[in-house]
C-alpha cells in the first residue's frame, strides 16, 4: 500500500459512530484507515510517508452547501460596504474607490446594510453626492436589491414609465420618479442582466480563480452553487480545463429557474437542467437540480410572511402555489433536486405544499429536496420537513447579532423570538445543512461555526449574543457544515467525514477551538487544505 499516514493529531471525524481519532491514512484520493495510531499503523504496515500533525486539529473539509460562486468571486473584487455604519461611511468608501480608479467606467460595491441608511431608505442622490459621473451599482448585503445612482438608472433605461417586473419593484419617490432602489426581480432583470451582458469571459475567469483561492485558504473543499446558469457553467468548464480536468474543489450546482408568469415557459426551463443533470459528470463539476426563489428577505420586507410586517406591509410570494406546483412536480418527475429559497413562513408553507403535491403526483421515489434559509418558519414546519425528507439548508452567519436589529425591527412582534431556530430541525429529525450564502455573508466557515455555536457576533464582539438558546454545540455545528452539507446533495456515502472509504477531503488548523473555546474560531487559521488526497493550499507554501 502506498498510503500516507497522518499521526499525532486531534482528528474530529464528524462520523456518527466514532467522532474522534488520533491518526488516519490516505491512499490516493481516499481515506483507508482511521483510529488510534496503533490501529492505523496496523492497517498500513509499510506507509509511503508519515506526517506528524504535531497535535493539530483535523476536520473534514467544509462544504458550503449554499453559495453563489461566480457572484462571490466578482464580489471579492468590489467595494466592500458591510462594515459601513452610515451613509457617510458608504460615501467615503465610494469616493475613495473612485479616486483609486479614475479610468473606470463603472463602480460596483456590495454588502451595504439597510440599517446603515436613514429609515432604511437609500436614494440615488446619496450616491450622486460623491460619484455622479459614472454608473454605480451597489448590491445589498442580502443580494435581493440593488442601489444605484442616477447615471446607472440612465444606463439601464429606467424612467418613471418603466413598469415593475413580476416579483419585484422599482423604488420611486413621492413624484413617481425612480429613487435608485431596485428590489428583487427588478435587480435581477435590470442591474444584474446588464452586469452579465457587459462582463467579459476574462473577468469571469478571474472571478472563478479568486473564489477558488479564497475557499481553499478557508478550508472549504466543496461548494453548492444556488443560481447556476450558462455563464457560470461556461466559466467553470474553462476553469476545469485550465486545471487539467480536475477543479481544486468540488462544485455541485442548482440551475436557476425564474417565474415568467407562464406555466409552459416555466416548465420549459427544466429541460436544460435535466439535460445537464443526466450528462456524464465528474465529482468536480455537476448540475444536480434546480433553484427557485419563492420570496424576498425580511430586512427589506419582501419575504412572504403569514402576517403583516410591523409597518403593515404584506409582501406577496414571487411564486404562488398554483404557479409553483407544476414546476416542482415536473422537476421531481425528472429526478432533479429542488432547492427553494423561502425566508418567510408563508413561503416555506408554499414550498412544502408544492412538494406534497409532487409526492402525490409522482408516487414513492428517491428524493431529497431542500428549503433554503428558513429564517422564520411557523411552528410545526420542521416536523413537516422531516416527514417529507426535506433538507433544512440554513446559514448561521445570517443570524449574526451585529446585523440582527433591522431584521427584528421589520417584524416587531413575538415572531422575533423564533428567529433562525436551528435546533428545531435537529429535534424533528430533519437533515440540517449549514452554509454561508456567500457573498451575502462572509464565506469563512470558522466564523460561521462561531455564530452557530454561540449565537454571538463574528462581526462585532461588542454586540451581545441574540437567542443563545438556539446555539448548536460545536461538534454538531461542524457536522452540519461537513457531513450533512455533503449529504444535502446526495454525497453523504462518500465524502463529508473522515472515515475509511471516504474522499480524503480534510483541513488542518493551527488552533483547537474544542480545547481553547469558541473564541478561538475567530483567530484560528488553516494550515493546509487537502482535497482528494492532494494538498491544494498550505500556509507554508503561501509564505514562500
Amino acid at each position: 500500500m502506498s498510503a500516507t499516514v497522518y499521526r499525532n493529531g486531534r482528528v474530529f471525524t464528524a462520523h456518527p459512530v466514532r467522532a474522534w481519532a488520533d491518526a488516519f491514512a490516505v491512499d490516493g484520493s481516499e481515506i483507508v484507515a482511521v483510529g488510534g495510531e496503533a490501529d492505523v499503523r496496523a492497517a498500513v504496515a509499510d506507509p509511503a510517508a508519515v506526517v506528524d500533525l504535531e497535535g493539530r486539529l483535523v476536520l473534514p473539509g467544509f462544504t458550503d452547501a449554499h453559495t453563489h460562486v461566480l457572484m462571490m468571486g466578482a464580489a471579492l473584487g468590489q467595494v466592500a460596504l458591510t462594515g459601513a455604519a452610515g451613509v457617510e461611511d458608504i460615501q467615503r468608501l465610494l469616493a475613495a474607490a473612485r479616486r483609486e480608479a479614475p479610468e473606470a467606467t463603472v463602480l460596483r460595491g456590495r454588502g451595504w446594510l439597510f440599517d446603515a441608511v436613514p429609515a432604511g431608505k437609500p436614494t440615488r442622490e446619496m450616491i450622486d453626492a460623491v460619484v455622479p459621473d459614472v454608473p454605480v451599482y451597489l448590491d445589498a448585503n442580502d443580494y435581493h436589491s440593488c442601489w444605484v445612482n442616477t447615471a446607472a438608472l440612465a444606463e439601464l433605461g429606467i424612467t418613471r414609465d418603466t413598469p415593475d417586473p413580476l416579483g419585484g419593484s422599482i423604488g420611486r419617490d413621492e413624484h413617481g420618479e425612480p429613487n435608485g432602489m431596485l428590489y428583487e426581480t427588478a435587480a435581477q432583470q435590470y442591474a444584474w442582466a446588464h452586469r452579465d451582458a457587459t462582463t467579459t469571459d476574462a473577468e469571469r475567469d478571474a472571478a472563478v480563480d479568486r473564489v477558488i483561492g479564497a475557499y481553499l485558504t478557508a478550508g472549504v473543499t466543496g461548494v453548492v452553487d444556488m443560481a447556476f446558469d450558462e455563464l457560470g457553467l461556461a466559466a467553470f468548464e474553462r476553469a476545469q480545463a485550465r486545471y487539467g480536468g480536475e477543479l481544486p474543489l468540488r462544485v455541485a450546482a442548482h440551475w436557476f429557474v425564474a417565474n415568467t408568469g407562464d406555466e409552459a415557459a416555466n416548465v420549459a426551463q427544466l429541460a436544460r437542467a435535466a439535460e445537464l443533470a443526466a450528462a456524464p459528470s465528474t465529482p468536480w463539476l455537476r448540475v444536480v437540480g434546480i433553484k427557485l426563489v419563492l420570496d424576498g428577505v425580511i430586512d427589506a420586507c419582501t419575504a412572504a410572511m403569514g402576517r403583516p410586517y410591523a409597518d403593515g406591509s404584506h409582501a406577496e410570494p414571487i411564486w404562488a402555489l398554483q404557479q409553483l406546483a407544476p414546476v416542482v412536480t415536473a422537476a421531481d418527475a425528472l429526478g432533479l433536486q429542488i432547492a427553494m429559497h423561502a425566508i418567510g413562513d408563508r413561503a416555506s408553507d408554499i414550498a412544502l405544499d408544492a412538494i406534497e403535491h409532487a409526492v402525490l403526483a409522482n408516487g414513492d421515489r428517491p428524493r431529497r429536496h431542500r428549503i433554503e434559509h428558513l429564517e422564520y418558519a411557523a411552528p410545526g414546519t420542521a416536523e413537516r420537513m422531516a416527514r417529507l425528507g426535506v433538507t433544512a439548508s440554513m446559514q448561521p452567519v445570517h443570524a449574526d447579532p451585529a446585523i440582527f436589529a433591522n431584521w427584528a425591527q421589520m417584524l416587531g412582534d413575538e415572531r422575533v423570538e423564533r428567529a433562525f431556530a436551528w435546533p428545531e430541525y435537529e429535534d424533528a429529525g430533519a437533515l440540517l445543512a449549514f452554509s454561508t450564502d456567500a457573498p451575502t455573508a462572509p464565506y469563512d466557515p470558522l466564523a460561521n461555526m462561531y455564530v452557530a455555536s454561540t449565537r454571538a457576533s463574528a462581526l462585532d464582539g461588542s454586540v451581545p449574543p441574540v437567542h443563545p438558546q438556539y446555539a448548536v454545540p460545536l461538534e454538531r455545528a461542524i457536522g452540519h457544515a461537513t457531513r450533512d452539507a455533503a449529504a444535502s446533495v446526495g454525497d453523504g456515502a462518500w465524502r463529508g467525514c473522515i472515515a475509511p472509504g471516504f474522499a480524503a477531503d480534510v483541513v488542518i488548523l493551527d488552533t483547537d477551538p474544542f480545547a481553547e473555546g469558541a473564541d478561538a474560531l475567530l483567530t484560528a487559521h488553516v494550515v493546509e487544505t487537502i482535497v482528494a488526497g492532494r494538498s491544494r493550499w498550505s500556509a507554508v507554501e503561501a509564505r514562500r
